[in-house]
């Protein structure tokens, strides 16, 4: 285990920056997940931590070495592949030992290494089957052994789940998540999930354009994102675009007036998170704001449902109730009254947004 530092690091390719000036510090034992959209700059990022890409400008450290310039085999780091990247003609077991053979380890430590390294992912069992015999959650373990084999300073994984259907993803994620603590691995995960990023993640760094955007933990990037892009890539919000008149006052494009918190006069966005709205057949007491509405569309997703409620012609909001069977629950057509304190919103200043997932 190792401590990971990126330092003002840039990979250009032209006059294309796919990665601008990214400086991140990774704590031994730590697990941070770079989160994107696609074309991001996160992938380009993991792949010069493992050196694959030689940065333009800036430097790679793990432990106390500068790596920067080092090519992939000369660093200790596992790296499971989005695709798995398993020798269909091997085994698990020769699989697993592909890293193992490649150092040049004695037969004894290499026997020994696998069947550690098969142990902690439960596929003992499955040591003598192909790939083609397994299933894409087994096949995913065995990626992850192969890394873990040769006892990296550092573990990074490039969308590991991608190919797994949602219930297994559920399942693996929580497993990986569980060996990583178990094993006190230095870990770098690259995602364009959400869900995946804030239940696996200690810090989430999250990117566009090539350059980080906000560091930070699930709560402070969910609670107190720096900007649009990120209050609307971390978890889901509704944006009302429109202007801030004077102290505690905005009004929307659609002509709505609400009270927020302060800002500077002019164009703005307030941003509100759909389980932070009240909705009601009557209005709301006790809000700061409370407006009438119309239903237009509920999506049911179990636990909860999302009601969307248009506000104006250019106005729309999402709520989101929980289905416990003793709630009011909207209808396609009804009016309602949508409610929400003027410290539950957050105000951005037009144009923050940059490029939305």
């Amino acid at each position: 285990m190792a401590r990971l530092l990126l330092d003002h690091v840039s990979k250009r390719y032209g006059d294309f920056h796919a990665v601008r000036d990214v400086t991140l510090e990774v704590a031994d034992g730590e697990f941070v997940v770079l989160l994107g959209p696609s074309g991001c700059g996160k992938t380009t990022t993991l792949r010069m931590i493992a050196g694959f890409i030689t940065p333009t400008a800036g430097s790679v450290h793990l432990g106390e070495s500068d790596v920067t310039t080092l090519p992939p085999w000369k660093r200790n780091a596992g790296l499971v592949f989005q695709s798995y990247a398993l020798f269909p003609h091997l085994s698990v077991a020769q699989n697993v030992a592909f890293g193992l053979e490649m150092r040049r380890l004695g037969k004894a430590d290499i026997a020994a290494r696998v069947a550690e390294a098969l142990r902690l992912v439960r596929l003992e069992h499955l040591a003598g089957r192909l790939p083609r015999q397994l299933s894409g959650g087994q096949q995913q373990r065995v990626a992850l052994a192969r890394a873990l084999a040769i006892r990296p300073d550092i573990l990074l994984l490039d969308e590991p789940l991608s190919n797994l259907d949602a219930k297994l993803r559920q399942e693996v994620r929580v497993e990986i998540r569980e060996l990583q603590r178990q094993l006190g691995l230095t870990t770098v995960m690259v995602t364009h999930d959400q869900e995946e990023a804030l239940t696996m993640a200690d810090r989430l760094v999250v990117m566009n354009e090539g350059a980080v955007r906000q560091i930070g933990s699930q709560r402070d990037l969910y609670e107190r994102p720096a900007d649009r892009f990120v209050a609307g890539f971390v978890g889901r919000g509704t944006f009302l675009e429109g202007r801030i008149e004077g102290p505690g006052r905005f009004r929307t494009e659609g002509g709505l007036v609400v009270r927020c918190a302060d800002g500077a006069a002019g164009s703005a966005v307030l941003a509100l998170r759909p389980e932070r709205l009240e909705i009601a057949a009557m209005p709301l007491a006790g809000v700061d704001n409370s407006l009438p509405g119309k239903v237009e569309f509920v999506s049911y997703l179990g636990a909860a449902s999302d009601v969307h409620v248009r506000l104006s012609p250019s106005d729309r909001v999402i709520v989101q109730i929980a289905n416990r069977g003793d709630g009011f629950t909207p209808e396609i057509g009804a009016t309602v009254h949508i409610g929400w304190s003027a410290a539950a919103a957050r105000l951005f200043p037009a144009g923050s947004v940059g490029h939305d997932a």
